[in-house]
């Protein structure tokens, strides 16, 4: 098959739209598919390269001129490339995908992927012939919506094995001290870092040994960093910002904890779950269903500080306990691989070419 993803950047910044994106177009190229990315371009132009994926340049900035210019270019990408599927991530591209593909002679099947259903323009992803959400979660949520059953379907977020990492065992964790409580997540309120931080402040003073590690950047990161200098325990809270290879604190923490208000299906969730980390996550959108239901980790209510807290402690007061979770966590990964994302996504590929 011939196969163009349309996104808005390749930029490797933790963005798991993106990581998803091109896990998909390595692995599909690796698997003697002819595969293009259209983007403004970034980091990961390198990668794809190396695994034989094409990129177009294509800046889908929404100004009145600069669409009209991207509607052209696109035009003339797919006249040049000719694809059989295009699979838009982002809202701005599965518009001009729809619009533009009866346009001159190429005819393409279109998909989207539903990432973070509780955008109200989420909605445009109907526009594909076929809607992949990431989770059962936002597949649910996406049909409340109006986007017809026979539309949808579910490919689960895997990322283990990436193209992008290399095996778990090459990453050297850091020297952390411990006990360590970790999160590594964009800087967002809907990240649930102010809940995070004020579950810390709770506990610390039991376990004054406790230190808390937030991994990630982020237009909020000031308000978080000023939350976290008003408590007594700034000391023991480390802003690290973005890390190309969180493995390394992953493997290094005692407690991974992601405490997100909504979250589709967060792929650090299968990074700390290898990593075999003592999981505490909310349980909203898809991160129940990342964690087994609760198998592989322990679920807590969002926006709830004084209910991770008690998880903290219920961890940090008993390593028997701890170390059960951290084996928990190890248990049932392979369905957390992105080759049966890969493959799962090249069925609902071929379920429209064949059709």
């Amino acid at each position: 098959m011939r196969i163009i993803h349309i996104l808005n950047e390749v930029q490797e910044i933790g963005n798991g739209i993106v990581n998803v994106a091109v896990d998909l177009a390595c692995l599909q190229a690796k698997d003697g598919h002819e595969v293009a990315v259209i983007s403004s371009g970034g980091s990961y132009e390198n990668l794809l390269a190396n695994y034989g994926v094409k990129h177009y340049q294509l800046d889908q900035t929404r100004k009145p001129v600069n669409l009209i210019k991207a509607a052209i270019r696109y035009r003339a990408i797919v006249k040049e490339f000719q694809p059989d599927i295009v699979h838009a991530h982002m809202m701005t591209g599965v518009i001009l995908a729809a619009f533009l593909r009866n346009k001159g002679k190429s005819r393409y099947s279109l998909v989207s992927t539903v990432h973070n259903e509780f955008q109200r323009s989420s909605i445009f992803m109907g526009l594909a012939d076929r809607v992949i959400a990431v989770s059962k979660a936002v597949a649910e949520a996406m049909a409340q919506r109006g986007i017809s059953q026979e539309k949808l379907w579910v490919v689960c977020n895997g990322t283990l094995g990436s193209p992008r990492s290399r095996p778990l065992q090459e990453y050297k964790p850091l020297p952390l001290q411990h006990p360590a409580i970790a999160t590594v997540a964009g800087m967002y309120y809907r990240k649930g870092i102010a809940e995070l931080i004020a579950a810390f402040e709770q506990v610390a003073s039991d376990f004054p040994q406790a230190h808390l590690y937030i991994v990630g950047n982020g237009p909020d990161r000031h308000e978080f960093e000023e939350q976290a200098s008003k408590t007594s325990v700034s000391s023991r809270i480390h802003f690290e910002g973005f890390q190309p290879e969180p493995q390394c604190y992953l493997l290094a923490c005692d407690i991974f904890v992601l405490a997100s208000h909504r979250d589709p299906c967060p792929l650090v969730i299968s990074e700390a779950r290898e990593a075999s980390c003592a999981i505490v996550a909310t349980e909203v959108d898809g991160i129940p269903e990342a964690l087994d239901y609760g198998k592989a980790g322990i679920l807590v209510p969002a926006k709830d500080p004084n209910t991770l807290a008690a998880a903290l402690v219920k961890l940090l007061s008993n390593p028997e306990t701890l170390h059960q979770w951290k084996v928990k966590a190890i248990q049932n990964l392979e369905r957390l691989n992105v080759y049966r994302v890969h493959q799962e996504t090249l069925a609902v590929y071929q379920g429209l070419v064949s059709g």
